[in-house]
């Protein structure tokens, strides 16, 4: 009985290990960002706990490009994709899991061959259709290849599946349409899933850089991503104090609202069922 109850207990130890070297591995760049961002130039490849603080990383990094305008078309981009992608995927989730057409199936395989294809594989054909549209360097071009998410269709058809459609006959009952009953009866048991899909849009869209940097062309619509390309020039030098400071602002955002509202984010991935 000894050894067994040993034996139980140890994947417990090393599960425990494995995650401690992982959350170490993941947290030495934010360490090593923080701390050059923090301390003169020449303290950036050397740890000395007697360095001199100092602000004036960020100061040099602010001044070197307009991140006020980058915070500013970056912060409209998420918003605005998110909007759309909200409410078209509620639209098409509540059609698929409530409603019976011709070619549904079809419909619904063509939404998720989505979620196998590489955005990357797109960016030529993209890049045509904007151009095409008159939509070359502004925001909207930036956000319309992503604004029929089907990770969010996907989701939403699942969780809508799983309402009971007795609640769909009481309202009914009462007179309500169909938009009110996708409303209030579906809208707010889903919040959960939106919760958890407003989390990933919000950090991808964030983050994005290849289709950002491909489709803009001035400083009016470029995001926090591709504004940092400023600080690459190999002509005058890589200053790691200065870069790590503007990556540290550019994602700061994202890492207070983490800090913030944690246990919401993870209650949502759960109540979600995202794994």
């Amino acid at each position: 009985m000894k050894a067994a109850r040993l034996t139980y207990n140890e994947p417990g130890w090393l599960d425990t290990l494995a995650a401690w070297v992982l959350a170490l591995l993941w947290i030495l760049p934010l360490a090593y960002a923080v701390w050059t961002a923090f301390h003169p130039a020449e303290y950036s490849t050397r740890f000395a706990l007697a360095a001199p603080l100092t602000l004036d990383n960020f100061a040099r990094a602010w001044a070197a490009a307009p991140f006020a305008r980058y915070f500013l078309n970056t912060t409209l981009l998420v918003g605005m994709i998110l909007a759309v992608q909200l409410v078209l995927a509620t639209l098409a989730a509540f059609a698929f899991a409530r409603y019976e057409f011709r070619g549904k199936n079809i419909a619904f395989a063509l939404v998720l061959v989505q979620l196998m294809i590489m955005p990357d594989i797109l960016l030529v054909e993209n890049y045509k259709s904007m151009a095409r549209l008159g939509l070359v360097d502004t925001l909207v071009a930036i956000g319309l290849p992503y604004f029929a998410s089907a990770f969010a269709i996907f989701l939403l058809r699942q969780t809508f599946m799983g309402i009971p459609k007795e609640l769909d006959e009481a309202a009914r009952v009462e007179g309500a349409s169909a938009m009110q009953t996708l409303w209030r009866v579906y809208v707010p048991l889903a919040k959960p899933v939106y919760t958890a899909f407003a989390l990933v849009s919000a950090s991808f869209h964030w983050n994005n850089f290849l289709w950002p940097l491909i489709i803009t062309n001035s400083v009016n619509a470029r995001p926090l991503t591709v504004g940092l390309q400023v600080f690459s020039s190999v002509d005058q030098g890589v200053d790691w104090s200065v870069i790590t400071a503007a990556t540290l602002m550019t994602s700061a955002p994202l890492l207070i609202a983490f800090l913030l509202f944690q246990r919401q984010f993870v209650q949502s991935f759960m109540r979600a069922g995202i794994k």
